[in-house]
Parts: structure tokens; sequence; C-alpha cells
């Protein structure tokens, strides 16, 4: 058992993530702490590169740049799609909603809906927070 957080380790921590202006986007901190696996895919690796070094006990608050935390936004993950490839769904279709696809590999992934015309929709397939500043404080409470 490292006394640093590595690559691998097993970390529990509470976290927050805010946006640069302060609104918060997602907090452990006031209810229970996460357990992640570094390098399986939790966190993206531009959080984890934060973590790498940490100890136990250590409170560390850092500002992240555009593109840094969630990586770019990119155009080619917009994209505009026929209604008739869409899962059949009684639900009526609205600009800024969220809808979940399954890949012919299994592996699911969502889309936020931007625009919903008679034949078509738009989607943006990239993560709300790509190409956005964040601000991820973080606690180490354990590392195995």
């Amino acid at each position: 058992m490292s006394n640093t957080i590595q690559a691998d380790s097993l970390v529990t921590l509470n976290y927050r993530i805010t946006q640069s202006g302060g609104a918060t986007l997602i907090s452990t901190f006031e209810s229970t702490p996460a357990t992640l696996q570094l390098g399986s895919g939790e966190l993206t690796r531009g959080l984890e590169n934060c973590l790498l070094g940490l100890s136990a006990g250590e409170y560390r608050a850092f500002e992240l740049a555009e593109n840094v935390a969630f990586g770019p936004r990119h155009t080619a993950l917009v994209e505009r799609i026929p209604r008739a490839a869409l899962p059949a769904n009684d639900t009526e279709l609205e600009a800024g909603q969220v809808l979940a696809f399954t890949a012919p590999d299994g592996n699911r992934f969502s889309g936020q809906v931007l625009e919903v015309e008679a034949d078509s929709i738009r989607l943006d397939f990239n993560h709300p927070l790509a190409g956005r500043a964040v601000c991820f404080e973080v606690e180490v409470i354990g590392i195995n």
C-alpha cells in the first residue's frame, strides 16, 4: 500500500467540481465519499492527473483551464440524426433533454438534444463540461 496516490491507486475521497463563477456541478462533501479506481475511466485523465502524488488527509483545490478536465469540445460530435433512426419513444423530444444510446458493442453513451425538427434532431455527444474551465477540489481520505 502506497502512502501517495499512484496511477493505479484505489482512492477514497471527497470531491467537488465547480464551474468558473462558482456554480457547484457535483459534490460528495455533503454526502458519502467516493471510492474510485484510477486508470479505470471513472475519472477523466485530466482529473486523475491532479490526484497523483497526493497523500491521505490532504486537501487541494485545482483550477483547471478550458479543455483540461473534460477535454476539448469536438464539432464532429454534434450530429443531425433522422427521427426514424431513433429508438421508438413516446415522450416528446425537447432541447436540453439527454438521450441514452447503446452502441453495437454494448457500450452506453448519451447525447444532449440541441434542436428538434419534424424529421430530425441535432444531438451533442460531447461531455457537457468539455471545453470548460472548472475548479476540482479534493480531500483524500484513504489510499489502497
